[in-house]
């Protein structure tokens, strides 16, 4: 399968492409990167409370005209897709809590809603040894056009729901790791990634410490001091908000029992914890 790269982009979503057309010469065609039948880049779900869940790696989808990036829809499935079982957990965990939640509506191969814009991986060309071939060779004005199709407006959702919040809101992101990485086992249950700012992230921390069986990892598999991330870092920890990255391990969340269950423990710590009056206040990173 040929992939051509756009040469103009429009100031919306629609952008020029050139090709070549049942064998005649090189035309141009305008055609919407969502089409009709596309879900829309965001998925919202209402709250109360002053918080915001948000799952930045919610779903495998790709814009019917990118043709599936040129990957067959079992390496689709795979983590290098999505974090499996987060959006499921986070579906769960928002009305068990009472809160607002945004998910993203398309793959992070499409373009990676955790990832600045300008990182090299927001769009990556491979991912754990598979190459994407939709993304070889991609033009800035195809970089763009997925910009401002998903990523933007995304990212104006989350804007949004935390500004409607009266006071100071907390933001909650929800992820998954894989089990195993480049050959070795993760122990861990579920991570908590943090920065500074332990308002939310060391209570859960003991709470969930205190829980038998489970295997907690403090700034693990991936730590929040070393940041890549894009959302909490942008929406939450650069503005003093309380902020918290969850990490859950995907083996135990793949199935619908296992998201309740964890949807179910994460409410239970969670609960107590975000009716402290105490956390809703600006503090800002120490420079």
């Amino acid at each position: 399968m040929n992939f051509v790269c756009c040469d103009a982009l429009k100031l919306s979503t629609n952008f020029a492409v050139r090709g070549h057309v049942h064998g005649h010469d090189e035309v141009e065609w305008e055609m919407p990167l969502l089409g009709s039948n596309d879900p829309p880049p965001v998925e919202e779900i209402s709250g109360r409370a002053p918080v915001v869940l948000v799952c930045d790696h919610a779903s495998n989808r790709v814009p019917a005209m990118l043709a599936g990036l040129g990957l067959r829809p079992d390496e689709l499935d795979r983590h290098i897709g999505w974090d499996i079982g987060a959006a499921a957990v986070t579906r769960k965990l928002a009305p068990a809590l009472g809160v607002s939640a945004l998910l993203c509506g398309y793959s992070r191969l499409v373009i990676d809603c955790n990832r600045a814009p300008s990182d090299p991986s927001s769009i990556p060309t491979e991912s754990d040894g598979i190459a994407i071939p939709g993304n070889a060779n991609l033009c800035s004005p195809g970089r763009a056009a997925r910009r401002a199709a998903i990523f933007d407006p995304y990212h104006a959702a989350v804007a949004r729901r935390l500004a409607a919040v009266a006071g100071v809101p907390a933001l909650i992101s929800v992820h998954s790791f894989t089990p195993v990485m480049n050959g070795v086992a993760r122990p861990w249950h579920v991570g908590i990634l943090w920065d500074g700012d332990g308002r939310i992230a060391a209570p859960l921390l003991a709470a969930l410490g205190a829980e038998a069986h489970l295997t907690v990892g403090d700034n693990l598999p991936y730590s929040a001091r070393e940041p890549v991330g894009y959302t909490v870092s942008h929406h939450a920890h650069g503005k003093g908000l309380p902020h918290v990255a969850i990490e859950l391990r995907q083996d135990l969340i793949t199935d619908a029992a296992g998201a309740t269950e964890w949807a179910a423990r994460l409410a239970r710590v969670l609960a107590p914890i975000l009716a402290r009056a105490e956390i809703y206040r600006v503090e800002r990173p120490a420079r």
